[in-house]
């Protein structure tokens, strides 16, 4: 099965709250690991940290939409914390700034995402 094949079958199979889940952890994911390999790795630094910075955008701009069903309040959180992001990413491009915090975000955010010990699996609760 061709990468293609799988990830247009995982797409399908997957609610949005899976598929951001495992967003924010292939994005987390990069941006742990530029914080190992440090700006050694300048190419990798920095596509990571731009990949964080366009997730965060694309979450404010839905959230932007009137037509977005979250509630107005946490709408405006990510709103706001997109801000933050993108305020914070370019301290860590341009004043070295650590990344962790970056990192940080992005797991609480994955707790949310996250299924609950107990809960209904993701296919489950969807449906």
């Amino acid at each position: 099965m061709s990468i293609q094949a799988y990830q247009r079958a995982s797409a399908q199979a997957e609610n949005p709250r899976e598929t951001e889940y495992r967003l924010f952890a292939t994005i987390t994911s990069s941006l742990i690991k530029a914080k190992e390999q440090g700006r050694a790795h300048l190419g990798a630094y920095a596509e990571a940290l731009d990949k964080n910075r366009r997730l965060w955008t694309v979450l404010a701009n839905d959230c932007a939409n009137a037509e977005n069903a979250l509630p107005a309040p946490l709408r405006a959180q990510i709103i706001s914390l997109s801000l933050w992001v993108s305020r914070q990413t370019s301290a860590v491009i341009q004043d070295g700034d650590d990344i962790e915090p970056l990192i940080e975000v992005n797991r609480t955010v994955m707790q949310g995402l996250a299924p609950r010990v107990g809960a209904a699996p993701f296919a489950a609760a969807a449906g």
